[in-house]
Order: structure tokens, then sequence, then C-alpha cells
């Protein structure tokens, strides 16, 4: 079987390195982005402008080949990249909640950057606390990393 998708748009933002870049959309609220959706999907943004936050699907094009054992950036320990949310992955797609500032036309304005300048936009989906927020949740290896680990941004661990 094969799959293959189309950017429905490019994600701008003052991220061109890599290095440096939050690593999470969380560790990025005070950087800013826009999405500049292809003319074919604005209608698409139809009523996206009553939600406060939205998911953003993209392609990692920064990333090449993929590792099944990665060293994640809370952590210094390899782990399986299934449990992680590193970039080399078998399918490069990332995945962020961004805040939504405003929206003008074709173009998305948010906060909370954690992706890199040219990034090509797969899809865009509403976050919905009701739907999207669990309860009693665990997160394995990563809540002591979070707990002790000052480290918000990315080092060169996942560069070529």
């Amino acid at each position: 079987m094969n799959i293959m998708y189309e950017p429905i748009g490019i994600i701008h933002t003052g991220m061109k390195e890599r290095e440096g870049t939050p690593i999470q959309s969380t560790f990025g609220s005070e950087h800013r982005g826009r999405v500049e959706l292809y003319e074919q999907y604005v209608e698409g943004l139809c009523d996206l402008d009553g939600f406060s936050h939205a998911y953003l699907l993209f392609h990692f094009h920064k990333s090449s080949g993929f590792s099944l054992k990665v060293r994640p950036f809370l952590d210094e320990t390899e782990r399986g990249v299934f449990a992680t949310r590193a970039p080399r992955r078998p399918n490069p797609i990332g995945l962020s909640i961004v805040t939504i500032l405003g929206i003008e036309g074709n173009t998305v304005n948010f906060s909370g950057v954690d992706i890199l300048d040219g990034t090509p936009l797969l899809d865009i989906k509403p976050y919905i606390g009701d739907f999207d927020t669990r309860g009693d949740i665990r997160t394995g290896w990563a809540e002591p990393a979070i707990k002790n680990n000052q480290r918000r941004h990315a080092d060169d661990r996942f560069s070529e």
C-alpha cells in the first residue's frame, strides 16, 4: 500500500535551524508563526476562528531516515521512537498544539512555535478540551525527565 499526502500550506516561523528551537509548543509560547494555506483550501478555515487552539499536523521536512531507538531531548537514555516525540520517525509527521491569534484570508497567525520555517502543513484540526483532555494519565519515562530537566530547546542530536 502506498499512501501519499499533499501539503495544504506552509508554516512560517522565525525558527531557521533545529538547534535552539523549542522542543514542544508549550515551551515556544512567546514565539509567533503563521500558516499560509494554499488558496484552494481557504474555505476550510470557515469557523476555525471560534477556537482558541488548533492542532497543526506537518511533515518534518528537515528529517531524513529514521531510528527505532532514539535519545529524546528530555533524556540521555535511548528510548523506542514511538515512546518519544523525536522527529526521526518512519513517517516523519509532526503534531503541535498552537494558540490561534487570528485568521486573515489564507493566513492563520498563532503562538506556541516549535516548528521550523518552511515546514509543509498536512492538516489543521481544532483542539476541543472536552474531547482532547484526558484524566488519569501516565507519562512513562518522561515524567521524571520533565520534572528534573530544564532543557526546553532542541540541540543537535537529530541533525544529519
